[in-house]
């Protein structure tokens, strides 16, 4: 079983997640079931039907958040003594070469990705290019563009 990078706030994200399909959501549906059932004729039920659906969506996405979890390898990034090269879970200071734009990202796992808040995965292109460089250092990215580069300016462990 590979391990699952996780930071500390992603993990504890899907933890409360868990949390709240095993205590709201799966007695919700439940419920549901219930009263659609006390209706009657469950061929043509279509509140039945919906939360049979549900069910199934909520039962698979708890065995999906307990494998993650189970499997998870947890990363605080205060803890990361990488001298300074770029790892999960860093936060990098980017310079688009060509504009001057600076952005500042954090490496996170795949679940936790969120570009509007500056979180990208560890699987995107761009992260790719990241991990290994170290702050003065050109990443190539190929971007639907094309190639893109940028360079690091910080890496932080924050």
């Amino acid at each position: 079983m590979s391990k699952v990078p996780l930071t500390v706030v992603g993990a504890e994200m899907l933890r409360q997640e868990l949390h709240n399909l095993k205590t709201v959501e799966r007695p919700s549906v439940i419920n549901a079931i219930s009263e659609a059932r006390a209706q009657g004729d469950l061929s043509e039920n279509a509140e039945y039907d919906a939360a049979k659906e549900r069910q199934g969506f909520v039962e698979g996405r708890i065995q999906e958040l307990e494998f993650k979890l189970g499997s998870a390898q947890v990363i605080d990034p205060k803890t990361i003594n990488a001298e300074g090269r770029v790892v999960f879970a860093a936060t990098v200071v980017l310079e688009d070469t060509k504009s001057g734009d600076e952005v500042t990202y954090q490496i996170v796992g795949d679940d936790e990705a969120d570009i509007k808040k500056r979180k990208i995965s560890i699987s995107s292109p761009i992260a790719r290019a990241l991990i290994g460089k170290y702050a003065g250092d050109i990443a190539e990215v190929q971007a639907p563009g094309g190639v893109r580069e940028y360079e690091v300016v910080e890496v932080q462990y924050i």
